[in-house]
């Protein structure tokens, strides 16, 4: 049954409590292209967006921002309520990964190791405790 959604998402939001710090980081220490903080001049309306692959967009909003503009109580982060993914080609690619992530005092939740389910990767954190695991998975293009 196909749903008017579809499968298709197009904005992954992560809510931040410093959004300068956090454009900072992943503009800067992961690479992400962005322009800048925008919509600042408007009541809860400062966000940063980073291009991703074709369509899909990341938005770093403040998490004081996201609960006053939809009526949420403001509580208390849990980084084990999502992980985001970076898949890489090669086992020696997520290496190279976290030795950048080393280089510049990352949090590393997970150092990179052979995954039980034959993969290999590891799990570091930005600086308001999102996850992102940077993983080589050899079975990727049969999930």
């Amino acid at each position: 049954m196909t749903t008017p959604m579809g499968n298709q998402v197009s904005f992954i939001t992560l809510g931040v409590d410093d959004l300068e710090r956090a454009v900072t980081f992943y503009r800067d220490i992961l690479g992400f292209e962005t322009r800048g903080i925008v919509g600042a001049d408007k009541p809860n309306g400062a966000v940063a967006f980073f291009k991703m692959q074709a369509g899909l967009r990341l938005a770093l909003w403040p998490r004081a921002s996201i609960a006053i503009e939809h009526g949420l109580p403001l509580g208390v982060p849990d980084p084990a309520g999502m992980m985001l993914a970076h898949n890489v080609g090669t086992a020696e690619q997520v290496d190279e990964i976290f030795e950048h992530l080393r280089s510049h005092q990352i949090t590393i939740l997970r150092e990179p190791a052979p995954f039980s389910w034959g993969g290999y990767g590891g799990v570091f954190a930005d600086p308001d405790g999102h996850l992102w695991e940077v993983v080589w998975n050899p079975h990727l293009s049969e999930l």
